[in-house]
């Protein structure tokens, strides 16, 4: 019999998800919040909602468990998922929790424990040396790549290529793995080049059943971090899937593991042998690549495996339909090295629905929400669904195309790009790809003639104060003059010329000349036909910032008035002296003095955002004539942080 009530310790699109197939399983969902998160989507998704101190209290979060009736826990992913702590503590509260015995995620839990488990079991494995059996400094065998026991994510995985490397690289390794997961245990194994990234779901129940669910290519990575998935893999053939399904099984006998997981392994792509890295003793981000190819729930799977019931299917009814591809959608820069951005979400537009169709989105967005630095930056998961995979990337960058989140800097032009890049398309992938094709992938920051001249027409329809005659309509005797407009970006300031109405008849001037005009409104839909040519934009104002997005893209624009500090609003460094904040956080660090002289380069700030630290270095030469700032308190980004003041000036 499944539960009554099930309590979601997570936060984010995630917890959007769990609650979706609770409601439709007539379960009652009970989220936990902290006092920031009050508002959040997920919280108005649940049907009951509880303050907790934050998302790692184990006490706090089984407490309120048991005060809310609810006979089961769903640890999501991240936080407490896969702590075994957590899931004793649950047990011994007399609450169910979904995942696999605390056993199980111990010996997966950690590299070291694991190889040795499933190695024993028959699984192949990357070979290796680890501590403290191992001195790992006598390792001679090179590329090799060293990796934090305690841990995953990427953190503190170190790439060597020489003996002179591997002393530095150890003593670096070891002391990310310390900061990261309190445990500086590490090992080191066989780098191999150009690997593919493979993970095969399996599915286990209390009753010895275990199955596995096909691969997923998990090759696009950035810092180990996965960017898109699919599946099933354009590499993997069906005799290769059966051999690696059936290792990845045979790991989860190893532990006696039950329910959902995913076994990961590092693939040869010149050879295809593979080999064991690592199990996830949960549900992965990118399980909804597999769902759409099975047709499988995996989230009311695990709710059904947890009741106790048993598998309803086995390995021979387990049928693979089509194709789907699945782009994480991350508050990021990556014109700005990928520095995690922030801000309110002020219009929302996402492709789709919640459900099987072609295009899903698993998302925590909700207009009016604030994406702050407390989180990880993952803000949703686009995912396409097609016949075949070329039609599946080609949905894809329609549903991207199709996204808006005017408010905040995300990476959606970022994913398009990648998506369509011809390694991509023809399925030549490896776990260093992004990485090399990068500067192909970044989109800059400057800002399309047509998008200025957009944005100029909107200024220029609105009244500039409370009076409706105020509107800028240029009106004189004889013929309308022209209104020169100075719209400031992050690509710096830009000045467009407009007269008429824009939205009857209108001129643009730029430099490229000048062009009839006009702008219609719907709403936040925006059309906007210059020189005969119609965009379609969704646009929001924010005070005296005015949004528009289109195609994936977001741009800002704030009227500029001659004698405002900082014309380039874009970067810490910039030329005129005003220092920046390159994303929303905390400062930890003031490491200057008002007044002092500085030089170029010099670090004058240090912000820490989702545990990214990042200094901010003087732009030039000069007197710290601004410090607006002090250690502990949050800024915005693009806030100012100082003012340097040129000897020259």
């Amino acid at each position: 019999m499944l539960f009554d009530r099930v309590l979601i310790a997570n936060r984010g699109e995630i917890a959007v998800r769990i609650a979706r197939t609770l409601r439709g399983l007539r379960i009652t969902s009970v989220a936990v919040h902290t006092a920031s998160d009050a508002g959040a989507k997920h919280v108005l998704e649940a049907d009951i909602a509880l303050q907790v101190p934050n998302y790692l209290d184990i006490e706090a979060i089984v407490q309120g468990a048991l005060a809310s009736g609810a006979h089961a826990v769903h640890p999501g992913y991240g936080f407490l998922a896969e702590n075994a702590e957590f899931a004793r503590r649950c047990a011994a509260a007399g609450l169910v929790f979904v995942g696999p015995p605390a056993e199980a995620i111990e010996a997966m839990g950690d590299k070291i424990r694991a190889k040795a488990t499933v190695s024993a079991a028959g699984v192949p494995v990357v070979p290796g040396g680890a501590e403290p059996d191992d001195a790992l400094e006598g390792w001679r065998d090179f590329p090799a790549l060293i990796k934090p026991s305690a841990g995953g994510g990427g953190k503190g995985m170190v790439l060597v290529r020489s003996a002179a490397e591997l002393p530095e690289a150890l003593a670096s390794a070891r002391r990310t793995a310390r900061a990261a997961f309190g445990d500086g245990t590490l090992l080191i194994e066989r780098y191999v080049e150009s690997p593919r990234h493979i993970e095969i779901q399996i599915l286990a129940d209390s009753h010895g059943n275990v199955v596995h669910l096909g691969e997923r290519e998990c090759s696009l990575q950035r810092r180990h971090q996965k960017i898109i998935e699919e599946a099933p893999s354009p590499f993997v053939t069906s005799p290769m899937r059966a051999r690696m399904g059936a290792a990845a099984v045979e790991a989860a006998r190893a532990v006696g593991y039950v329910g959902a997981g995913t076994v990961e392994f590092i693939v040869d792509g010149a050879t295809g042998a593979y080999h064991f890295m690592e199990m996830n003793t949960r549900l992965q981000v990118e399980h909804p690549v597999t769902e759409l190819v099975t047709g499988l729930d995996l989230v009311e799977l695990q709710l059904r495996v947890a009741a106790g019931e048993r598998l309803p299917f086995g390995q021979e009814d387990v049928r693979l339909d089509g194709h789907a591809v699945e782009a994480r959608v991350y508050a990021e820069d990556p014109a700005r090295g990928f520095l995690p951005t922030g801000g309110r979400v002020l219009l929302l537009r996402e492709p789709g629905g919640s459900g099987t169709s072609d295009v899903r989105v698993d998302s925590g967005l909700a207009e009016g929400g604030v994406v702050g630095s407390e989180f990880d930056p993952m803000l949703s998961k686009v995912v396409a669904w097609a016949p075949d995979r070329e039609a599946a990337l080609r949905t894809l960058d329609r549903a991207l195309a199709g996204t808006a989140v005017l408010g905040v800097v995300t990476n959606v032009p970022f994913l398009r790009a990648l998506a369509a890049h011809p390694a991509v398309v023809a399925g030549e992938l490896d776990t260093g790809l992004v990485e090399r094709v990068l500067p192909d992938l970044v989109p800059g920051v400057e800002v399309p003639d047509e998008v200025l001249a957009a944005a100029a027409l909107v200024f220029h329809g609105l009244p500039q104060g409370d009076d409706p005659w105020e509107v800028t309509d240029g009106w004189r005797v004889g013929e309308r003059a022209w209104t020169t407009w100075r719209l400031e970006s992050r690509d710096g300031v830009h000045a467009i010329q407009v007269r008429g109405l824009p939205e009857e008849s209108a001129e643009v001037r730029a430099d490229d000349g000048e062009a009839a005009a006009r702008i219609r409104k719907d709403g936040p839909r925006l059309t906007v036909t210059i020189g005969g040519r119609t965009e379609h934009y969704v646009h929001v104002r924010d005070g005296q910032t005015l949004w528009l997005g289109r195609d994936g893209r977001a741009w800002a624009f704030t009227r500029h008035l001659i004698g405002d500090p900082g014309d380039r609003p874009g970067a810490a460094g910039a030329g005129d002296g005003v220092v920046r904040s390159p994303m929303p956080g905390t400062v930890l660090v003031v490491k200057a003095q008002l007044g002092e002289r500085v030089s170029e380069g010099q670090p004058l700030v240090i912000v820490e955002a989702m545990k990214m630290e990042h200094t901010v270095t003087a732009p030039c030469d000069g007197v710290l004539s601004e410090l607006p700032v002090e250690p502990g308190r949050p800024v915005d980004m693009d806030a100012v942080l100082a003012v340097v003041t040129s000897e020259e000036a």
